[in-house]
């Protein structure tokens, strides 16, 4: 019963501020003349164009990214029996950044529009590809071996992205810094398939091995006994989590912080098992990126700001109450 409330709570807040970002920007409407244009369906007036064109897509963008980031949040910090594990932790983020920045910095868009996502997921699950060889070839192969190897991946593609955009056109850098902010401003209908690719991922896992993660909770040890073989269930959990992760990144670029935070906000509410626990990442995640894009569009208007520094602002004073809980 409480997982019940909690979801119909969460569903219709997510609902709510789905109208509202539909509602905001440049040309303000109200949430009872939006529902009228979406009852209405598309069509050739100059608002049903706004809705249809850029806000409503917009706003299914950051339901989507939102919520596939706070289930792999969950999973990242399962596998790593690490709280403040996420996908910046283990250089998915910046592997997409990357790719990205050598997009904008150096060959230009020689695919047209799909040039950026295509780049910046290959980067994403390059990363990916050297944080897993690394890991197989560390000894233990333990979960702190594999932070460390995420850890040291970040700081690669980190460095290879400053140089880029050090040694690349200097007109480029604005575009450069909003990307790797974070923002949605590439949401349409065309490019959404990508972004429910990564949350179809994310969500298979989480309905076909809530079982094997909840036994990770337990131990390795514990988790080999129930059957689990730990070594290849983390590389297949992770390797979901970083397509996954380069799906979303592609469009959004690096929205930093929401898959810390919603865990840990999930678990307060329904505990740690994750049948309940990846339902409940999903629609705080939803909800707490469609928030941070309504306050990015409407705190100063009508210049927007990228999202990436109000997430990273709230995920800031987030950790410092973490560790200060902790102690």
């Amino acid at each position: 019963m409480r997982l019940a409330g909690v979801l119909a709570l969460g569903l219709a807040g997510v609902f709510g501020l789905l109208l509202i970002a539909v509602a905001v920007g440049s040309t303000p409407l109200g949430v009872a003349r939006v529902v009228e244009v979406v009852l209405a369906g598309p069509g050739d007036e100059p608002v049903s164009r706004i809705v249809f064109n850029l806000r409503l897509p917009r706003a299914l963008l950051a339901v989507i990214v939102g919520a596939g980031l706070g289930m792999v949040g969950v999973a990242l910090q399962t596998l790593t029996r690490n709280d403040l594990a996420d996908p910046f932790l283990f250089g998915l983020s910046s592997g997409a950044a990357a790719g990205a920045v050598v997009v904008i910095t150096v060959t230009g868009n020689v695919l047209g529009f799909w040039t950026l996502p295509a780049a910046a997921f290959a980067g994403g699950l390059i990363a990916s590809l050297i944080v897993l060889g690394l890991f197989g070839r560390l000894a233990r192969q333990g979960a702190s071996q594999m932070v460390l190897a995420g850890l040291a991946v970040s700081f690669l593609f980190l460095s290879l992205t400053h140089y880029l955009i050090f040694a690349g056109d200097q007109r480029a850098a604005h575009s450069v810094l909003f990307w790797t902010l974070g923002g949605l401003g590439l949401a349409n209908w065309d490019v959404l398939p990508i972004a429910v690719a990564g949350l179809a991922a994310i969500g298979a896992l989480a309905v076909l091995a809530h079982r094997p993660l909840d036994a990770l909770l337990a131990g390795d040890d514990a988790a080999v006994t129930l059957g689990v073989n730990v070594t290849r269930f983390r590389q297949i959990t992770f390797l979901i989590c970083a397509f996954a992760t380069a799906s979303f990144v592609a469009l959004s670029g690096v929205i930093g912080f929401i898959g810390l935070m919603v865990p840990h906000l999930a678990r307060g509410l329904v505990g740690p098992l994750h049948g309940a626990l990846m339902l409940t990442s999903a629609v705080i995640g939803a909800a707490l990126l469609l928030a941070s894009d309504i306050a990015a569009r409407t705190l100063l208007a009508p210049q927007e700001l990228p999202i990436g520094v109000l997430t990273t602002s709230i995920g800031a004073v987030f950790v410092l109450f973490l560790v200060r809980r902790m102690r």
